[in-house]
Order: structure tokens, then C-alpha cells, then sequence
């Protein structure tokens, strides 16, 4: 769980919702930084979200986990369509942002920290997990996304889907994403698996693994977990949001 300055994205999210204006920078391990977005956009309302993440919230069902879920623009929205939904997040000041903005059931739980045991905390299993906002990436990289889905299928019903959206790393030509590749594999890592951190202020997150997967790669991870792709709903620039169901 991140602790005081660690807390970079919620301190951000905080300083949002109390009127600011912030930009947070996410800095990759090569030393490259992205500044291009604020944080308004975990903030809104249901009108301005993209065609796809529409149609994607479409196919919701039952008992809805949101994993990642930030200032709680998904939660509230399903829960205003009735329905039963919990959100987790790592960050204690984006849970308080959930909280202060009507979201019910919502806890300060780090995605690796979701095993059968916690299930009573959580009110029990889920039909729908939702990693929304490239939240995909949480897996961090492809032996760990395996051994996440296996345990996931510990805290679903049968007949349960995963709704996550990722980006395909390979669909930019820009040469400093290109070389990443590169030198990720010369580091025996997939070309999408980018080490970053969160800076806002003096605030700054640990470093931390964070995947991006092609379709044929997603594919791959899933094989043998219990969890195949059902469809992906293509978003611009590569973006994408996978419907994972589950098999078994």
C-alpha cells in the first residue's frame, strides 16, 4: 500500500477534486516522462466517455470488482445502474476521493493482494472484473498476469468475464517508444513492459512494472489460466479493451 509522499497519483487526484488543476508526470526507467495528461478524465461524467469504454460498460454483469478504480468514475456510474459494485485501489487518498464522491464499497487493496481469503472483506465473488484506464497493466508482466488470472478464478462465479483495457505498444513508430522495445528485450522483458513511476510535486510513487500487450500477446498470457478472449473493442491509437471470459 503506498504510504505518505509515495502516494503521488492520489495526491493528485485529492488536489482535483478540491478544485486544482494538476498534471501528473508518469516517468519510464529510460528516463523518458509524460506530462500530456491532467487527471480530469478519471473525473468524468458518463456523457463524455469514449464510443467504446460505452459499448465495453455495456457487458457488465452481476457482481462487478473495479481494480484500479481512482477517483471511482466507474463505480458510481454502475452503481447508479443498480448495480452491486466494489472498487480497490492502492492508493489510500484516491480511496478517500471515491469515499467524498458517493462510491459505497470501496477499500485501500493492492490487486496482488486479491486471494479467496479476502473474499469476505469483499462481500464475496464477482461476475465482472473490470481494469479499466489501461488498467491491464497492473499485471505488471506476463508471469505475474498468469498467476493473477489463476487466482482470480478463486474469487469469480463460473460464466465470469474480465473487462480490461490495454494499449498495443507496438502500433507507435515514434522512436523513443521503439528503442524501449528494443532495449526491453536486450533485457530479456517484453518490448511493452515499462518500468515507470508517478511524480507530482515531491511526490513520487516506487518504481513499478507496467504492461502493455498486442493482442497475439494477451492471447499467449491467457492460455492454460482458465480465461480466453472473447472480443476486443478497438479504441484509437492502438488502444483496445479485451472481454476475457472465463472457461473453467
Amino acid at each position: 500500500m503506498l504510504k505518505g509522499r509515495q502516494d503521488a497519483f492520489g495526491r493528485a487526484l485529492a488536489d482535483w477534486y478540491e478544485g486544482k488543476r494538476p498534471l501528473i508526470a508518469f516517468e519510464r526507467d529510460d528516463g523518458y516522462i509524460d506530462c500530456s495528461g491532467g487527471t480530469g478524465s478519471y473525473f468524468a461524467p458518463y456523457r463524455d466517455w469514449p464510443a467504446p469504454e460505452k459499448r465495453a460498460l455495456r457487458l457488465v454483469r452481476g457482481r462487478v470488482l473495479d481494480i484500479g478504480c481512482g477517483a471511482g468514475r466507474h463505480c458510481l456510474y454502475l452503481q447508479q445502474q443498480g448495480f452491486d459494485v466494489t472498487g480497490i485501489d492502492n492508493s489510500p487518498l484516491a480511496v478517500r476521493v471515491c469515499r467524498a464522491r458517493g462510491v459505497r464499497h470501496v477499500r485501500a487493496m493492492a490487486a496482488a493482494e486479491l486471494s479467496v481469503r479476502r473474499l469476505r472483506t469483499l462481500g464475496g465473488r464477482f461476475d465482472t472484473v473490470l481494469m479499466m484506464a489501461n488498467n491491464f497493466g497492473l499485471f505488471g508482466s506476463p508471469a505475474r498476469a498468469r498467476r493473477m488470472l489463476l487466482r482470480f478464478l478463486g474469487i469469480t462465479n463460473p460464466g465470469a468475464r474480465i473487462i480490461a483495457s490495454t494499449l498495443d505498444p507496438y502500433a507507435s513508430k515514434r522512436p523513443e517508444h521503439t528503442s524501449y522495445h528494443r532495449w526491453n528485450r536486450r533485457r530479456g522483458r517484453p518490448g511493452g513492459q515499462a518500468r515507470i513511476r508517478a511524480r507530482y510535486r515531491d511526490y513520487a510513487t516506487p518504481w513499478f512494472d507496467y504492461l502493455f500487450v498486442s493482442r497475439q500477446e494477451l492471447e499467449g498470457i491467457l492460455d492454460s489460466t482458465g480465461w480466453e478472449l472473447g472480443r476486443a473493442v478497438k479504441e484509437p491509437g492502438g488502444r483496445y479493451i479485451a472481454v476475457i471470459e472465463r472457461t473453467r
